[in-house]
């Protein structure tokens, strides 16, 4: 296997643990609102995801730093052509972090709530922009000779990109209210148990929806799965909802949350199929960014795959530590939230 494909996989790796783990706090967001009635139940929502919420973006930002190394023409590309999505992106995950941080500083009434909309606000915004990002990665972007993006920032709001970050919307949501489910109990228990019955069928509706939408709008996506083998990502994901499904009959909470987040990575082997070999597909197929074509020196990805090595494991780790603890249920008191 070629070191660019490995990167291509070690990237796709982090977007999926991104997806996973920053999923169900942004998830969360969306919810808090929803889910939560009174400050104490607010409060719950924000103790949840605490503890971890801020390292769960920090493989955002490893991730776009291995995609920068490994491939920074397609770096280059994405983020010129998403200058001021991507500015909307930013401005999301900042009002939602100072949300987080500030809502507690003041014990007024309008206070909180003024935090708590922009929270909720800003999380629903960011995971929606995501989603539009992806969606039009996977449908091909118009990109002229010197690899620069022509469309404008009219030409993202496409239907198919629009149907891929409603489905974006949904996985969260589905993250967010499993991982609640898990964390809270009595009546805001009760209430992410409903809001997760809700976003499965966001997300079953949003994935039918993106797929019919495709055949007309984005038709490259079905290119590779002639193969058997692509056929792994959808699989996973059917038989992971089916078993969701069945441990949301049961109120098992840690299976749900295991469950959901194999929809994730179901669904991000099925885009990394669609995607492969390309990483930024063009209108003209003759102007895609490859995995072959786009990448730094063998020299740097050796290096870089070294690091990546070594740091993992680290990662890995702490992150398990982190979530061990502080499992179980949260409680309301002085010294959170």
């Amino acid at each position: 296997m070629q070191l660019s494909t490995v990167w291509f996989i070690l990237i796709g790796f982090l977007f999926a643990g991104y997806a996973i783990l920053d999923g169900f706090d942004l998830g969360a967001g969306v919810l808090h609102l929803v889910v939560a009635r009174d400050d104490a139940e607010r409060r719950a929502v924000l103790n949840a995801i605490g503890p971890v919420w801020d390292g769960n973006e920090v493989w955002l930002i490893t991730a776009a730093g291995a995609l920068f190394a490994a491939f920074p023409l397609v770096y280059a590309t994405v983020f010129s052509g998403f200058y001021l999505a991507t500015m909307f992106l930013l401005g999301a995950l900042i009002l939602r972090a100072i949300s987080i941080e500030f809502r507690s500083k003041e014990t007024a009434r309008l206070w909180r709530l003024g935090w708590d909309v922009g929270f909720s606000g800003a999380s629903a915004l960011a995971t929606l922009l995501f989603g539009i990002a992806l969606g039009n990665v996977l449908r091909g972007l118009p990109i002229d000779p010197d690899g620069t993006y022509r469309g404008g920032f009219g030409g993202l709001l496409n239907p198919f990109s629009l149907s891929v970050g409603v489905l974006t919307l949904g996985l969260a949501m589905l993250q967010g209210s499993t991982w609640l489910a898990l964390k809270t109990e009595g009546a805001l228990q009760d209430r992410a148990r409903w809001a997760r019955i809700v976003a499965v069928g966001v997300v079953l509706g949003a994935s039918i929806g993106s797929t019919v939408i495709a055949r007309t709008d984005a038709p490259r996506v079905f290119a590779n799965f002639g193969n058997p083998l692509a056929w792994v990502g959808p699989f996973m994901t059917a038989n992971a909802i089916v078993f969701l499904l069945l441990t949301l009959r049961f109120n098992q909470e840690g299976r749900a949350f295991l469950f959901s987040s194999f929809v994730v990575v179901g669904l991000a082997a099925t885009a990394g199929t669609a995607l492969y070999p390309n990483l930024v597909p063009a209108v003209d197929a003759a102007r895609s960014l490859t995995v072959d074509g786009a990448h730094s020196s063998d020299t740097a990805l050796t290096m870089m795959l070294i690091v990546a090595l070594i740091g993992m494991p680290i990662v890995l780790g702490y992150t398990s530590f982190i979530y061990w603890k502080f499992k179980g249920k949260v409680r309301v008191d002085e010294a959170g939230y």
